[in-house]
């Protein structure tokens, strides 16, 4: 069913929705909360650093990317939850891939950070 809030109330009601979703996954996901913390460190680390304006966005876009991933892999874990607790190829078939996405977003940080690092520093 559509809603029928338009313009300014709907990005309002949209930005509360967003930030419910952000609480649920720091309340209810450890991971979320695990990587939210190395985000904020990795985040200051990028802010202190010595770099141009390009190479700081990709530092931080690569480690926002990661908490981006692990809410929409939370998001797929507990729908699949919510469907059925019975193990079902599928189910964990999607679980799999959520957590796959997670890995690879996280394998590209790393690269990121290793990759400008090494660049910065020799």
């Amino acid at each position: 069913m559509a809603s029928s809030t338009t313009g300014f109330t709907r990005i309002i009601k949209a930005a509360g929705y967003s930030w419910k979703g952000i609480k649920a996954a720091w309340l209810n996901e450890a991971a979320f909360r695990q990587e939210g913390v190395c985000a904020v460190i990795a985040i200051a680390i990028a802010c202190w650093l010595d770099v141009d304006p390009i190479t700081r966005i990709l530092l931080i876009g690569s480690v926002v990317l990661v908490m981006i991933v692990e809410i929409l892999n939370s998001a797929i874990e507990a729908l699949v939850d919510r469907v059925g607790t019975d193990y079902h190829e599928l189910s964990g078939r999607a679980k799999d891939m959520g957590s796959a996405a997670v890995l690879i977003a996280i394998l590209l940080a790393v690269v990121t950070w290793i990759t400008l690092l090494w660049q910065h520093l020799r």
